[in-house]
């Protein structure tokens, strides 16, 4: 069994060539997160010190290797660990050939960005996924190569380097779940090595795969139904959750795990600053349950994250977890794992409810679905968004529908008609995707300016593209647009026409950047004008805000008038009130209420006005008005 000091020399000898302030700081963050890293594996691994002495040997080369200025921006983060917290922070994610074509080019659009004030920069899939066919890029088959249509792991250095100096952070996917079938790992799976089948879930007969689908949801019933494929070259079943050609992997093989770490640490000696777990709620597998959320999952990641706190504590994880509002929390860390896992998870409920709000022209569902989310622990921090790269799939809980007299089935497929265009009197323009007519579930594909009706309805789409904005990037956390949506592209006609696209209609709301609006973003004249200087508008007001410092939770008003979204921020610095009128017409806010929040001037930051009340003590927000109520600058 390897103790600590064990741990310790094993970790001395790798690093006898640093200087003596190198080999203390080492030494410093191994007695800190020591504990953390064999608790964690403890909740996995029959032999946790076996397996702990080998991830702080690699940890302890990738400290070694990792280069001067990297070692600096660790200092540097070690000083100011709620940096991913405060509210300069401002997210954009795209497709890097949908943005600038390839990794050289996008680094020549870095003032679009700045621009926009973006200072957090996640990139979609670039490591090498297979030929074809592939998710999105969600198929990896080499983890230590990009993509070469664009560029080198090289050219990915040179960009995250200049992103740096820019002060722009790089986040960049990580696949855990499973690997492409092309992948080394499979190939010598398929070839009949022992040591790598056992990589895999790998079953000789269906007794196992049809006990465990018993109780496993389909993730894409249209064009891969069931969670296992039998494979001719394996002779054997494997499971793939998500297609034929990904295969899950066995995080019950701490192999993998010792994979993963050394892929994590060179991918952070690269200078990612963030990587997005994808798939995560996924990696444990359990009969009799869903095979989602299971209690090894925060076991792993905790063990990752310690590893990554060892040699690279600048790296910090988002957990890409599009799960029930219940379970959302749990990434972020509590009880036993509080502090220990991912520092970033997606507000996929947030997200959901903006949706709902819009639709409905009503509070009363999203007010009770909000307040009744667990606390996340205050180190934790929210991706806040409207949209993503994804579909969005009606993640409304029935006991949240039902508590305010609503049916769960029947809301989540009102807003699948909604918004795809089906109901009476919408605006929407999206796509059904994945429609399983045996749940009833419907998700919907669109960017947001077609979610919104923009091309149906502009005054009234601009106006909501707004709110939805506004709402996430007032809510705290990093808010993150998704490409096109600051420029209002509507869905891409030509979706289909790019090879492995067909059946997907995901790739309509994911268009090329529209040069020509781009070229528009400056004149308040055009649409596209319109929405980036609001956009751009929302992330500077934000950064002036402390009160939007990620560690304050929203807490929101459950008794305010049944068109309005009302959400408080208490912070040192004095409280903030988010006021959010979700519908077409007037709504009224008692002033009084603002007072009971702390405010003696309010003053809305947005609009830069103060906030005043009739001689009946009400104030009535415009038509889908957003204002963030501070008090008056002094």
């Amino acid at each position: 069994m390897a103790t600590p000091d064990d741990v310790h020399a094993a970790a001395a000898a790798v690093l006898a060539g640093l200087g003596d302030d190198r080999r203390e700081a080492f030494a410093l963050r191994l007695d800190r997160w020591w504990d953390d890293l064999l608790d964690g594996l403890a909740g996995v691994y029959p032999h946790p010190e076996r397996v702990a002495r080998s991830l702080v040997t690699l940890a302890a080369t990738a400290y070694a290797d990792r280069p001067a200025d990297l070692h600096r921006l660790d200092q540097r983060r070690l000083l100011a660990p709620d940096w991913l917290q405060q509210p300069g922070m401002f997210g954009y994610a795209c497709y890097t050939e949908r943005f600038g074509d390839d990794l050289a080019g996008l680094g020549e659009r870095l003032d679009y960005l700045e621009e926009l004030g973006v200072t957090y920069l996640h990139l979609m899939p670039l490591l090498q996924p297979r030929e074809g066919d592939n998710d999105g890029g969600y198929a990896v088959q080499d983890y230590r190569s990009v993509r070469p249509d664009l560029g080198t792991m090289d050219d990915l250095r040179d960009l995250a380097t200049t992103l740096r100096g820019r002060g722009i952070s790089l986040v960049v996917d990580l696949v855990l779940n499973h690997v492409a079938r092309e992948h080394e790992w499979a190939v010598k799976a398929r070839a009949g090595d022992p040591a790598y089948r056992d990589y895999f879930h790998v079953h000789e007969d269906r007794t196992l795969p049809d006990a465990f689908e018993q109780t496993l949801p389909e993730v894409f019933p249209d064009f891969a139904p069931g969670s296992f494929t039998f494979d001719e070259e394996l002779g054997a079943w494997v499971w793939t959750t998500f297609n034929s050609w990904q295969w899950d992997l066995n995080w019950g093989n701490p192999e993998v795990l010792l994979e993963f770490a050394d892929i994590i640490l060179a991918l952070a000696n690269v200078g990612v600053e963030v990587l997005r777990l994808d798939a995560i709620a996924f990696l444990w597998k359990r009969l009799g349950t869903s095979c989602q959320n299971q209690p090894e999952v925060h076991a792993i990641t905790q063990v990752l994250r310690s590893v990554a706190r060892l040699a690279a504590p600048a790296l910090v994880f988002k957990a890409e977890a599009i799960v029930g509002p219940r379970d959302l929390v749990q990434y972020l860390g509590t009880g036993h794992h509080a502090g220990r896992v991912s520092d970033l998870a997606y507000h996929n409920s947030l997200m959901v409810q903006v949706w709902s709000m819009l639709a409905t022209r009503d509070t009363v569902l999203a007010r009770h679905a909000l307040a009744s989310l667990p606390a996340a622990p205050s180190t934790g921090t929210w991706i806040a968004y409207v949209r993503c790269h994804d579909d969005i799939g009606w993640a409304i809980d029935d006991g949240d529908a039902a508590a305010v007299g609503l049916n769960g089935h029947d809301h989540r497929r009102f807003l699948a008609d909604w918004y795809a265009g089906e109901f009476p009197g919408s605006w929407a323009d999206g796509l059904v995707f994945q429609a399983n007519p045996e749940t009833g579930d419907r998700r919907i594909s669109g960017t947001a300016a077609a979610l919104v009706g923009l091309d149906t309805d502009r005054t009234g789409g601009l106006a909501r593209l707004f709110l939805a904005h506004a709402i996430v990037a007032g809510w705290g956390g990093v808010p993150v647009v998704w490409s096109g949506d600051e420029l209002g592209q509507p869905n891409d006609p030509d979706w289909a026409d790019e090879p492995g696209h067909g059946d997907d209609n995901r790739w309509a709301h994911r268009p090329r950047l529209d040069e020509a609006r781009a070229a528009e973003r400056h004149d308040l004249r055009t649409v596209p004008g319109k929405v980036f200087t609001g956009l751009a508008h929302l992330a500077r007001v934000r950064a002036g805000l402390p009160q939007l410092h990620a560690s304050a939770p929203s807490r929101v008003l459950l008794d305010t008038d049944p068109g309005v979204l009302a959400t408080v921020r208490a912070h040192a610095s004095g409280p903030m009130v988010g006021l959010y009128n979700v519908t077409g017409e007037p709504r009224p806010f008692p002033l009084h209420r603002l007072a009971e929040a702390g405010l003696t001037a309010p003053h809305d930051a947005l609009g830069g006005h103060p906030v005043t009340a009739g001689s009946d003590g009400v104030v009535w927000l415009p038509a889908y008005a957003a204002w963030w109520v501070v008090d008056a600058p002094g």
